[in-house]
């Protein structure tokens, strides 16, 4: 995997790699560690922290927990990597995983000033075992280096010396030290200097052993690729469904043109007819209404009132007596 091979030279262009890799299987938890562990050494610590959780949860490992913490002390968050140590499961770590997480919480409590502390928790059996394991030579440095750090100068020397003693990988620079420490100056060039001086020793941010479980193997790569294969046919299909669709939206729009000309010519015919219409009812409603007035029966009058009824009928019974 290309991750694998740019992230000790290339850590940010080993990060684009392990980001492609995600897009195309992120339910694969060796593309979601990878992603961690280049991030990490990206310098990315946040997104390496919830990549490595999530690689935790999928693959119900415990594998990267130093790892996290030591992003937690790039964080400036001391504190939570000590927590991580508390309330790891110590008999269910892989030995080497548990070593790694004691150097960085002992970093921890440098980190808070607590250096006395620091010499405490790393004075554990592992450190004079007979058997050199592959952590040994880091134990042992990170151990010398918090003893330097409370000022015990003598004690440290010594350990620094048992620590180069084992360290046939060269992994940390306990060597160099020794002879810092005895007063030997090892002059060389500037470049050799320069990278010296990007190597961090056991205990300092950033210095966590971060390999991975496994590689990522065949069926993830073959995964991928079939992911990939699948999103490009459905992205031609898509094209494909986009241009049926302007094809379609074309035809419609020449149809509609057509369908609104006959629209406006029925809708003008047809406001004329209503405008006549209207017209002609206009004329019959007002001769009608002429009609109306004409043939209305005149107001009657109104009737008379008691008074004028009895004077009316005395008239008629005089004249009546009179006859």
């Amino acid at each position: 995997m290309a991750t694998g091979q740019l992230i000790d030279e290339d850590p940010a262009e080993a990060l684009a790699h392990a980001l492609a890799a995600r897009r195309l299987a992120s339910r694969i938890s060796a593309v979601r560690e990878a992603v961690g562990l280049a991030a990490y050494h990206a310098g990315e610590w946040q997104s390496a922290i919830a990549e490595l959780r999530t690689y935790h949860r999928m693959s119900g490992m415990q594998s990267h927990l130093a790892v996290i913490a030591d992003c937690e002390r790039a964080l400036g968050r001391p504190e939570r990597a000590i927590d991580l140590f508390r309330g790891a499961d110590q008999e269910k770590l892989d030995r080497a995983v548990a070593i790694e997480l004691l150097i960085v919480a002992a970093g921890a409590r440098g980190d808070l000033g607590q250096r006395d502390a620091a010499v405490a928790m790393l004075q554990v059996r592992e450190l004079t075992t007979d058997t050199p394991e592959p952590w040994t030579a880091r134990l042992r440095y990170a151990y010398a280096d918090a003893l330097l750090a409370v000022g015990r100068r003598a004690v440290a020397r010594e350990w620094f010396s048992r620590a180069a003693e084992v360290d046939t990988d060269a992994e940390t620079d306990a060597a160099e030290r020794l002879l810092e420490l005895d007063g030997v100056v090892i002059e060389g060039d500037d470049e050799e200097e320069a990278a010296e001086e990007l190597v961090a020793g056991p205990g300092t941010v950033g210095a966590v052993p971060a390999e991975p479980d496994a590689d990522l193997g065949d069926a993830a790569v073959a995964l991928a690729d079939e992911q990939a294969i699948a999103d490009g046919d459905e992205i031609d299909n898509e094209y494909d469904e986009d241009d049926d669709a302007q094809g379609t939206a074309a035809t419609v729009a020449e149809d509609g043109t057509a369908v609104a000309g006959a629209a406006d010519e029925i809708a003008a015919e047809d406001d004329q007819t209503v405008g006549d219409a209207v017209a002609a009812d206009a004329g019959v409603t007002g001769e009608a209404a002429v009609a109306e007035e004409r043939s209305v029966d005149p107001v009657p009058q109104p009737m008379a009132e008691s008074g004028d009824r009895a004077a009316v009928d005395g008239t008629v019974e005089s004249e009546a007596r009179q006859r």
